[in-house]
């Protein structure tokens, strides 16, 4: 047994909750993403390219905490030349999302404080050189991104329990 097949998940199903959890993390995304995607329609001065991008990037990524939780995301796609079907270790994924997670909860926690305590100016500065400043958001934007307040709590709780069912998984596999 080779140390990527040591480092597998457990076939054991996720438990309900995670389950849940990883469905979840995309509903709290698309609010954000479609709005984003709505002022690709109806501004002028927005700058089209990066609310697209900025959308499929955040859905992108939201949609692989199922990963989490299902086969698909613990083998590497027998398409894919050369290393198609191996086992995907576990412990680099419970990094990478254990990382992610606690990068958008400080994200989420230095938003609030900077709304409290304004460390940054109360302008929006544009990306582009043709992109107008926009004004701060009021509640009227914010109501779309208040959701995304809990992806990096639900990608902690999910990566936690699939580290878990790695853990049980390697000391099953110990002879």
């Amino acid at each position: 047994m080779n140390h990527a097949d040591s480092a597998r998940v457990s076939t054991a199903a996720p438990p309900p909750w995670a389950i849940w959890a990883a469905y979840a993390v995309p509903l709290c995304v698309l609010p954000s993403a479609a709005w984003r995607l709505s002022l690709v329609f109806t501004d002028d001065g927005t700058t089209h390219w990066y609310m697209v991008f900025l959308s499929a990037l955040s859905m992108g990524l939201a949609l692989l905490t199922l990963g989490l939780v299902h086969r698909w995301g613990q083998r590497v796609p027998h398409w894919v030349p050369g290393i198609g079907g191996r086992s995907i270790p576990a412990r680099p994924v419970v990094r990478v999302a254990l990382t992610g997670g606690w990068l958008l909860v400080a994200i989420c926690v230095y938003f609030f404080l900077n709304r409290r305590f304004h460390f940054v100016q109360s302008t929006w500065v544009g990306i582009g050189e043709d992109e107008p400043v926009h004004p701060t958001p009021g509640w009227e934007v914010l109501r779309y991104y208040a959701p995304m307040l809990a992806w990096g709590p639900l990608v902690i709780a999910v990566a936690a329990d699939y580290r878990r069912r790695a853990a049980n998984c390697r000391r099953l596999e110990r002879p």
